[in-house]
């Protein structure tokens, strides 16, 4: 895909492919072998199924919450999930300041 990527951004921006000094590719099993949670080369954490949307890390009311109370967990592996850039951390930060106010 690097090629196609490549000629595309090159099709917008003529000269593009004449500032590259470097490239490295980085396969689904090469970010799996660095990192064992990127199952099958997701950053996501993996499946991302309905259950998923709602058990993520696991199934509770509070899923950013920990027992912890000055811990909050706001990665792609809570609800909403990955590829909903920012939501997580908002849902966190409700989460913490709901805390705060109880």
């Amino acid at each position: 895909m690097t090629e196609r990527i490549e000629a595309q951004i090159e099709r917008f921006a003529p000269g593009f492919r004449d500032t590259i000094l470097a490239r490295r590719a980085t396969s689904p099993a090469d970010f799996e072998a660095a990192n064992p949670n990127d199952v099958g080369g997701a950053i996501t954490g993996g499946v991302a199924d309905l259950a998923q949307l709602f058990a993520r890390p696991v199934l509770r009311l509070r899923p950013h919450a920990t027992p912890n109370p000055r811990l909050y967990l706001c990665s792609a592996s809570t609800p909403p999930g990955g590829g909903v850039h920012g939501m997580c951390g908002l849902h966190a930060a409700k989460a913490a300041l709901r805390r705060l106010r109880a």
